[in-house]
Parts: structure tokens; sequence; C-alpha cells
């Protein structure tokens, strides 16, 4: 049986904005779970705080963001959508793959004319 090969992840995860500090703690520690369940390993979590949604989902306007770099094998991904679906305090999320973990996350200025 050929070994799986593991690949560098960027996941995204907007939480519900609504969720205590502990709710969105454990809702958090389900997604990372979730990923080293699957012999996966998270190398970073960013924290980029409470932000507004660019357009309203489900009558939130508000979400917790939340990026992870991970890797994982890629089988484990398609697994990890399905659990993420049935996540009601996972307002949106997305998974990329990657080819580095960036040491901080800036973003870029919007110009303003």
């Amino acid at each position: 049986m050929a070994k799986q090969k593991n690949h560098l992840y960027e996941g995204m995860y907007i939480l519900s904005a609504s969720l205590s500090d502990d709710a969105r703690q454990k809702a958090l520690e389900k997604i990372t779970v979730g990923i080293t369940n699957r012999s996966g390993e998270i190398h970073k979590m960013f924290d980029q705080g409470r932000r507004k949604l660019a357009y309203e989902i489900n009558g939130r306007r508000e979400g917790h963001y939340f990026i992870l770099y991970f890797s994982a094998p890629t089988k484990s991904v398609a697994e990890m959508w399905k659990e993420y679906h049935l996540n009601e305090d996972l307002v949106r999320f997305i998974t990329l793959r990657t080819h580095a973990v960036p040491e901080k996350i800036e973003f870029k200025q919007l110009l303003q004319e």
C-alpha cells in the first residue's frame, strides 16, 4: 500500500460572532482536533479577530476569522469539509494548498480616491 503524501494547506475559518469566548475556543478546537485526528499537523494559527462580513450570510453580518496553516493527507481534506458543513458555528471556510507558512500576515491598505 502506497503511503499518502501530506500537503501544506491554508485554511480560513469564519466562526459565528455571537459565540462566547469559551464556545469559540471549543469550535476552533473541534476544527484543530479534526485535522490532527486525520494524521494532520498544525503549523501556525492566526487569530484575525472579529470582522464585518463582505455580505450577509444566514442573517449574520460579522464573524470571527481564523487562518490555520496545516499539513494533512490529501484524502483527509474532503473528509474535513464534510464535517465542516455540519458545524453550525462555522459560517464559512476555505482550504487552499500553499507552499510556505508566513511568519506574520499583513493586509494591504485599500487605496481611497
